[in-house]
């Protein structure tokens, strides 16, 4: 991608330059802060590029000591834009900021591409009734086209996938190193790549957003990455790939970044692949995260997925009232180890109440146009999990009022996990984390392994059709505390089975 962008002409440059100074010197004539881009130019017929119009736009509010950028109604096309400190760019009702489908309209600020980018700036906000729009998939298939006549290295090619890498595929908005953000009331549109990212800035507030983007591959939702102090609250999110992502690189010489206090609430949420996922990276960690009042709907993967793998840690978790219907599964908690050159990660003290979700027999997420893959295995419909390591069990979990409704229809002719193989199920530590990780499992309700110090309170299960195995299965699990299990339906599907695990309480 570096040579496409090295053929923006100097004359381009040097227009920019000075349509900035002559912008500037109007502001400090009009001593004015708020500036509408259709008054200095900008053409709103969606074909017109007017990227370097926006971005002297910024500079010239930037220099003049902040104020907003307006959009007003109409469609303007754009390549990427730097947001700078102090600046709001506030799109109207009826104002679409367009993405470019040309990849030369592009540029890498810090760490990937993106049509809104920030670094280090402070007191920066997206704001108003408008929206982004990144024309994802002419943007990605016009890469894609590059790659097939020599413009794109083989190394930014993925080709068991035959698609660009997510790391030349343009976000929407990429915020690096950033303080004291405001996303507020826009719609985000139709991604190449994730939707969002923000990598390790600190007081991030995200709030009333419309995210729909079943564009392309990738389409994550929004991504934080070792931030602290976020919020992400009022919002909707409909993504081809992971809705709401929480990662940890971990990747600073001195300290490692982790994030911390992140509280996500009053979010709908629909995903192929999970709705809210912690820690698919987690080489940092995760510390004092809340989570509540979130719809689930059509989902392929995970209502939520906590992992902690590659050395890192996730801790002090508080998850409620997530209900999920049509979800291919409710729950996935995992320890994982990336590397034998790493320790394995650490995940403790989780308390997740008031779930309630539905599990559908086929894949939930058929209806929409970028779905999730299928195994390259047979099996029956998976559970719940919660699974640690020999060496590094998950610690202190409580689950209460919880309600699961299963399709059943386990079938022995179909897939076959028997109780006399428990040992056989793989531990997998370095594969990726996800709920059908393990191949076919021995239980359709909860699969538990590996875990000291589980407190399981008020669980309903519910399966619909018969099952050729049991509810629950225990193996190598310390401090199991159950009260209250209720499980309705198929007889013979009601069994909790124990393997190298002694109750200490079980109460009607």
């Amino acid at each position: 991608m570096n040579h496409l962008l090295a053929k923006n002409s100097l004359p381009k440059l040097i227009k920019l330059i000075t349509l900035s100074l002559c912008l500037i010197g109007f502001k400090v004539i009009s001593a004015q802060t708020n500036l509408n881009i259709e008054s200095i130019g900008a053409v709103s017929d969606g074909k017109t590029s007017n990227t370097h119009l926006i971005q002297a736009a910024i500079d010239s509010v930037y220099l003049a000591g902040g104020g907003k950028v307006i959009i007003p109604k109409g469609t303007f096309k754009s390549g990427s834009i730097i947001l700078k400190s102090g600046v709001e760019l506030e799109l109207k009702r009826g104002a679409t900021l367009l993405g470019s489908d040309d990849p030369k309209d592009y540029k890498f600020l810090n760490r990937w591409t993106a049509l809104v980018m920030a670094d280090q700036a402070e007191n920066i906000k997206i704001s108003g009734k408008g929206s982004i729009d990144g024309q994802g998939e002419k943007l990605a298939l016009h890469l894609d086209s590059l790659f097939y006549i020599g413009e794109i290295d083989s190394a930014d090619y993925i080709f068991p996938e035959m698609r660009p890498s997510v790391t030349i595929r343009p976000q929407i908005i990429e915020f690096v190193d950033c303080k004291n953000i405001v996303v507020e009331g826009i719609k985000i549109l139709n991604a190449a790549s994730w939707v969002q990212s923000y990598y390790m800035c600190e007081n991030l507030v995200i709030d009333k957003i419309h995210v729909d983007s079943d564009t392309y591959w990738n389409n994550d939702g929004i991504d934080v990455i070792d931030c602290k102090r976020v919020s992400i609250t009022n919002s909707y999110f409909n993504a081809s790939d992971d809705g709401i992502c929480i990662k940890s690189y971990g990747r600073k010489k001195h300290g490692r970044p982790f994030c911390e206090s992140i509280y996500i609430a009053n979010c709908k949420v629909r995903s192929s692949a999970s709705a809210v996922k912690f820690g698919t990276a987690s080489f940092g960690g995760f510390k004092d995260i809340v989570i509540e009042k979130i719809k689930v709907f059509d989902t392929f993967r995970s209502a939520i997925a906590l992992e902690s793998y590659g050395n890192g840690f996730l801790e002090n978790v508080k998850i409620d009232r997530i209900t999920a219907k049509n979800t291919g599964n409710a729950l996935f908690i995992r320890i994982g180890q990336r590397s034998t050159r790493l320790n394995p990660g650490r995940l403790k003290n989780v308390r997740i109440t008031n779930l309630k979700a539905s599990i559908p027999f086929s894949a939930a997420d058929l209806d929409y146009e970028i779905r999730g893959p299928a195994l390259p295995f047979f099996h029956n419909t998976f559970p719940a999990s919660i699974t640690g390591l020999p060496n590094q069990k998950v610690q202190e979990i409580t689950l209460e009022n919880i309600e699961i409704s299963y399709p059943g229809r386990g079938n022995k002719a179909f897939a076959y996990a028997p109780l006399s193989r428990l040992k056989e199920v793989p531990e997998n530590p370095e594969d990726y984390p996800e709920f059908s990780m393990f191949g076919e499992l021995p239980a359709w309700g909860f699969y538990v392994r590996h875990v000291e110090g589980l407190n399981m309170k008020n669980i309903k299960l519910k399966i619909r059709k018969p099952d050729y195995r049991p509810a629950f299965v225990f193996d190598d699990v310390e401090q199991l505390k159950l009260k209250d299990i209720k499980i309705r339906g198929d007889k013979k599907a009601e069994k909790v089975i124990y393997h190298n695990t002694t109750p200490i309480k079980i109460e009607p």
